[in-house]
């Protein structure tokens, strides 16, 4: 079995990942402050991959990516660079389609913290961002691991819309779930089955560790 196109989905979605912490953390605790019709247009725009079918969302990041329009045309005339059929148009894909797994999570938790706890670390004198950092993010701990595992996870899973930006180019877009799919066409089940399996593998580890994290996070110390 040909590893890379492991490789390549594991580094997809450690840095789709990353990418998307340091956007859900600010942007999930904007949402969850008080709503306005701004958040909710903001909300709505964030929660459609989860309703679109992903081969929508990819057809519509194709033509805005497209080196012939928009976006694409720019990046390619200013900065000389090509999204589509290429690695960094898989990272930027990745990031809107995963979007709602790191925020929705994340801004959730935010809205189940006391306001008495931001209140009164501000009357102690601490900043705003001290208070983010420092009293609200360690309380939300469980929720921001399940948010890192779930956008971690379903990158891995991407088929659709990585199919539609990056194609199938060994080396370069060529993911493991596209390889599943290459596999299946070309009748190679073992290798379709060694792939899934991977992926199957790696997918189990991660959820059932935030299981069994989250269970001792909130077990009460008489039990």
């Amino acid at each position: 079995m040909d590893i890379t196109p492991i490789w390549l989905t594991l580094k997809l979605a450690g840095i789709t990942t990353v990418v998307l912490l340091l956007l859900g953390l600010p942007l999930g605790w904007w949402l969850s402050k008080k709503r306005s019709l701004y958040k909710i247009i903001t909300e709505a725009i964030i929660t459609m991959p989860l309703v679109l079918p992903p081969s929508v969302l990819g057809f519509y990041l194709l033509l805005a990516f497209s080196p012939r329009h928009g976006v694409g045309q720019w990046l390619l005339d200013t900065f000389s660079l090509r999204l589509v059929f290429s690695f960094p148009g898989l990272v930027i894909a990745s990031v809107i389609y995963s979007l709602p797994f790191m925020v929705s999570p994340v801004k959730s938790a935010f809205q189940q913290l006391p306001a008495s706890l931001r209140q009164a670390s501000l009357t102690l004198g601490k900043t705003e961002w001290q208070t983010f950092w420092h009293v609200l993010l360690p309380n939300i701990k469980p929720s921001l691991l399940t948010a890192i595992v779930l956008t971690f996870a379903h990158t891995l899973g991407e088929f659709g819309v990585v199919l539609m930006i990056g194609g199938n180019i060994p080396g370069v877009t060529r993911v493991a779930s596209i390889a599943v799919y290459d596999a299946v066409e070309r009748m190679d089940y073992p290798a379709a089955n060694n792939y899934s399996f991977v992926l199957f593998a790696i997918t189990f580890v991660l959820v059932i560790s935030v299981f069994i994290y989250n269970k001792y996070q909130v077990k009460s110390p008489l039990e």
